[in-house]
């Protein structure tokens, strides 16, 4: 598993941006998918994470209504949507997965991490 993620940028407040991460060996291996992130002078935290099937779900609370998570056709990519964003969305966001289908909260929870984009969002 090599996960690469990419397409972050710097927008403006309420702009939209999507980002995406690759497993390019694509083991196929890998079930749950997830996106974390670390704004500036702050630890990493959760941002969403997504099952094998796309049918399980899990959003941090500041980015409900606001994030879609998803994965494409082939299973070996995982997209983030990005609306309506916020200058405290700033950070770098990194993807990481797993073996297990479950899409779960915690960094230490996943196996595979990529090397993470920055997103950057003014006021």
């Amino acid at each position: 598993v090599q996960l690469q993620a990419y397409g972050g940028g710097l927008v403006q407040a309420g702009d939209s941006l999507r980002i995406s991460c690759t497993d390019s060996r694509r083991a196929f291996s890998v079930l749950a998918m997830a996106w974390f992130r670390q704004p500036p002078g702050k630890d990493r935290e959760f941002v969403a994470a997504i099952n094998y099937r796309g049918d399980r779900k899990l959003y941090a609370d500041a980015v409900k209504g606001r994030f879609t998570i998803s994965r494409g056709s082939t299973k070996v990519t995982s997209y983030l949507q990005m609306n309506n964003l916020k200058p405290e969305d700033t950070a770098v966001y990194y993807c990481a997965a797993d073996d297990r289908n479950r899409p779960l909260t915690r960094s230490d929870d996943y196996s595979y991490w990529g090397s993470g984009t920055l997103v950057t969002v003014s006021s």
